[in-house]
């Protein structure tokens, strides 16, 4: 990234020593009387996101210190990128501070990335980040991926549905697969039909920009097959029964959860992990219109299950069951699936907190403990059966909502579940992919919510 520089021991670059509340004191100590001083005038105390220059006999600027909540915390440095004066800095710990993991120095590098982030497409930034010198223990090229994967969904995310719609998503995936060496297909307009992706076809049928289902490989067919899946809905009006405009105003996001499947399966061909990969986008808009999919329709679906539409702003999971269906058609290994799916489980969570279901209650556990390590939080939910019985039908096997509000997060992943072969590992992130808020490595818009935990967890399942 362009805010991290290799590590040089030589390079001319001013030391930014973050400290911890409690901590400026001892720091203070070891200092000459100038700066204890100018440090007692300032008031700094370290609180997490402040920081404070300090002058040299020459008046240029000699040392930064920082306000960290913890050493080993991702936002630790990610306040400083855009608050520093333009130039070259390097992290210098306190000398009574000993014994810092690696993996600290690498958490604080990636969150300095993080908070140097800014999307440019449509505005030129207001001024460049300024530059970290990697410590010596951090591999840059894990760093860069891991940002730039984070870069990835931020920007797909962030970019208005007028310019990222279902072709550009395809785009998106096929200069991902250009640049490893992967296979890219798409199933576009009414071969979706032709080829048993009825659903998909339903939700996406009265767009000006016809529906489609992404395909990507990449990998060797002796490695574990491993099929990641997004929901890619590049605009979501909630179908005619329409979201009121505060809900629809920010509906650009709601192909996130393709944003994070593209990203990770970036992440993962870029470290060559032994996987044989498939991503699959079904990229669509729901749009009004005479084609327009309607509430009491019975649709068709690839798994030969009939669905009545109760809520055609229930969209998210119809098309998603086809992606799903055919995933399991190929006998993988395992499946991962990223979605917007509901607003209950915003409720249930808040903005910040994905909820992870899965048919394995051990790979729900596994996939939590390394949401953990990375700091990138998950929280699982039940995929509580009973309440199967919310989306009955009579007239289809089954409806794609119902008349309760209660359990929405819940019914959903039920709906989903229904879709995905039993005897197939299978978790799904029910993600925001949105900041609300400005925050320090956290913009306010597009924002990877559980996808470097999918990674760490892929990464430690299926290591070399």
């Amino acid at each position: 990234m362009n805010a991290l520089l290799d590590h040089d021991p030589t390079a001319v670059a001013i030391p930014v020593t973050p400290l911890c509340t409690g901590q400026v004191e001892p720091w203070l100590a070891a200092q000459p009387e100038a700066t204890r001083r100018w440090i007692g005038a300032l008031g700094f105390t370290a609180q997490p996101g402040t920081w404070c220059a300090i002058p040299g006999a020459d008046g240029a600027l000699s040392r930064v210190l920082a306000g960290a909540p913890a050493y080993e915390d991702l936002y630790a440095l990610a306040h400083l990128p855009y608050a520093l004066p333009d130039g070259v800095y390097r992290l210098e710990l306190p000398p009574f501070v000993r014994d810092v993991p690696a993996a600290a120095f690498e958490r604080a590098a990636l969150g300095f990335a993080l908070g140097a982030y800014a999307f440019t497409r449509y505005r030129a930034p207001k001024r460049a980040p300024a530059r970290l010198v990697l410590p010596r223990e951090v591999m840059r090229a894990h760093v860069d991926r891991l940002a730039a994967a984070v870069y990835a969904v931020r920007d797909l995310v962030n970019t208005p549905t007028e310019d990222m719609g279902p072709a550009d998503l395809e785009t998106a995936a096929r200069k991902l697969g250009e640049a490893h060496g992967a296979r890219v297909q798409a199933v576009v307009g009414d071969e979706l039909l032709a080829r048993n992706f009825p659903a998909i076809h339903a939700v996406g049928r009265a767009s000006h920009r016809a529906p489609r289902l992404i395909e990507l490989e990449w990998g060797d067919s002796a490695h574990p097959r491993v099929a990641l899946v997004g929901k890619g809905v590049c605009f979501d009006t909630g179908g005619l029964d329409l979201k009121p405009a505060d809900g629809m105003r920010w509906m650009k996001k709601d192909m996130g959860g393709a944003a994070h499947a593209i990203a990770l399966a970036g992440l993962v061909m870029d470290a060559r992990l032994p996987v044989r990969l498939k991503l699959l986008v079904p990229a669509v808009e729901n749009a009004i219109g005479p084609e327009a999919f309607r509430p009491g329709e019975v649709i068709k679906t690839r798994a030969g299950l009939s669905v009545e539409i109760d809520n055609t702003d229930a969209e998210g999971r119809v098309v998603l069951g086809d992606a799903l269906a055919y995933a399991g058609e190929a006998k993988p290994e395992l499946i991962i699936d990223f979605a917007t799916l509901t607003g209950a489980a915003r409720i249930a969570l808040g903005p910040e907190l994905p909820a992870l279901f899965s048919n394995r209650e051990d790979e729900a556990s596994r996939f939590q403990a390394a949401s953990r390590a990375v700091q990138d939080p998950v929280w699982p939910m039940p995929l509580w059966k009973p309440y199967g019985s919310m989306l009955d039908s009579i007239v289809a096997d089954f409806a794609n909502s119902g008349p309760s509000r209660m359990a929405g997060s819940i019914t959903a992943a039920l709906y989903l579940d229904r879709f995905v072969v039993p005897t197939i590992p299978w978790l799904h992130l029910d993600t925001y992919a949105w900041n609300e808020i400005d925050r320090p490595g956290r913009p306010r818009g597009g924002e990877a919510q559980g996808m470097r935990a999918a990674f760490a967890f892929l990464r430690e399942r299926f290591a070399a």
